[in-house]
């Protein structure tokens, strides 16, 4: 094998594994559009959070990686169910502008918590997944980037089958169509916000977790978190299906993009081509590669 093409699909490895972990945290910015019609700019800090928090049990107080996991998990329910009640339930109702602008405001406030605490300074974070290397061929695959591309690909698919099959799931489905229709029929659409946050802030903390375990931690977290709003938007933001896609789209993009574009051009263009290529597709899908097309009549 020429090793241009081993380079190539060196690149497309890791932009696959990469991509899984974008997928799972679009599927938060999926959820919460789908159930409430909110587009959550503080999904990167929801992330970051539960990044430092897993780091801050098992680095600095010691607990075992699954002790440390599963109080992650609890905190970030609890973090879901807080932002729901008391940031956005009052404001049911208002306009979507309204709703963005304090996510905002949440986005800020969860950045200020992180750096108040833990300070700026880049930190590496604990190794709860395999470092060792698989040859493939001529290939060598971090069983990291492995393992993280499965575990984010097999939660997808977990949240996409419960929210096809499930009372909660179809429910969610119900107020995402219609909230008046899903309330004359008994649903409670708060519960259905609040399970949708809860869902957010596990599926970030999870991503910032399997993020900082390849990255390390450190504030850019939050950015790394925020490239999934292109992955949601690619595929489509009512499709969870689009959103699995769109990582694996952006993942791709944005490691070709470093393997051959950066270097000649001065770097920085990994960052830039995901938002070129959401541009790019907008122009001929305006509701992304799998989004349900709305058409209102005026």
């Amino acid at each position: 094998m020429s090793p241009d093409l081993t380079l190539v699909l060196q690149l497309l490895i890791g932009g696959v594994a990469i991509g899984g972990v974008y997928a799972l945290i679009a599927l938060g910015f999926v959820l919460i559009y789908k159930a409430t019609d909110v587009l959550n700019l503080a999904q990167g800090e929801m992330l970051l959070l539960g990044a430092y928090v897993s780091y801050g049990l098992i680095a600095q107080i010691g607990l075992p990686v699954p002790v440390a996991f599963l109080i992650t998990l609890a905190f970030s329910i609890v973090l879901g169910i807080t932002i729901e009640r008391v940031a956005l339930r009052p404001l049911i109702g208002e306009p979507a502008i309204s709703v963005i602008m304090v996510t905002i405001g949440l986005a800020i406030l969860l950045r200020s918590i992180v750096i108040g605490i833990w300070g700026t300074e880049y930190r590496v974070y604990p190794d709860v997944l395999p470092k060792e290397s698989a040859q493939i061929g001529p290939l060598s695959v971090s069983l990291e980037f492995l393992w993280s591309f499965g575990i984010a690909m097999a939660l997808v698919a977990l949240f996409a089958l419960a929210f096809r099959y499930t009372r909660v799931g179809i429910a969610m489905r119900a107020v995402a169509d219609d909230q008046q229709a899903a309330l004359s029929m008994g649903i409670n659409v708060r519960f259905v916000f609040a399970t949708s946050w809860v869902i957010a802030a596990i599926v970030s903390s999870i991503g910032g977790i399997l993020l900082a375990s390849i990255q390390g931690t450190g504030i850019l977290l939050a950015t790394l978190g925020l490239k999934a709003l292109p992955v949601a938007i690619v595929g489509g933001l009512d499709s969870i299906i689009g959103a699995a896609v769109g990582g694996v789209i952006v993942g791709v993009l944005e490691t070709l993009s470093a393997g051959y574009l950066d270097v000649p051009l001065g770097g920085g263009v990994r960052d830039v081509a995901p938002f070129v290529f959401l541009v790019l597709i907008l122009l001929v899908k305006p509701y992304g590669l799998f989004g349900k097309e709305r058409i209102e009549r005026v």
